[in-house]
């Protein structure tokens, strides 16, 4: 249930970036969802590759480096992707620490509710 629920809050961040963003263009929330498999399978094949590879870089550059991969998979996965394109490197860039971002914020508020969650229960 969890994996589905990072699924589809996965797919409205990237139609969030794609409203928002100028040359980041989801289509629907159907290919939101393909293209966030997407993204995930290849940032655990490529995506890992080039982390292996340029972990020095990213040490170097205090990890803002593995923003650049993120745009990376960004654009191949809009190259594979029907329906969702992505027209040059900075907006993917730009796309990357959006997502970053809003993920970052879907996670604080779902940490925040668990605890709200689990303070009620204990009382």
């Amino acid at each position: 249930m969890i994996l589905l629920l990072h699924w589809l809050l996965n797919a409205v961040a990237l139609l969030i970036v794609g409203r928002y963003i100028p040359g980041f263009e989801v289509q629907s929330l159907g290919y939101a969802l393909l293209a966030v498999l997407v993204i995930g399978l290849l940032n655990a094949t490529i995506g890992l590759f080039l982390k292996i590879i340029t972990f020095p870089l990213s040490i170097l550059t205090l990890g803002l480096f593995l923003l650049v991969i993120n745009a990376i998979i960004l654009l191949f996965a809009s190259k594979i992707m029907p329906g969702f394109e992505i027209h040059g490197f900075m907006p993917a860039l730009i796309g990357a620490i959006a997502l970053a971002l809003i993920s970052m914020l879907f996670h604080f508020i779902g940490r925040r509710l668990k605890t709200q969650r689990t303070s009620q229960r204990i009382r």
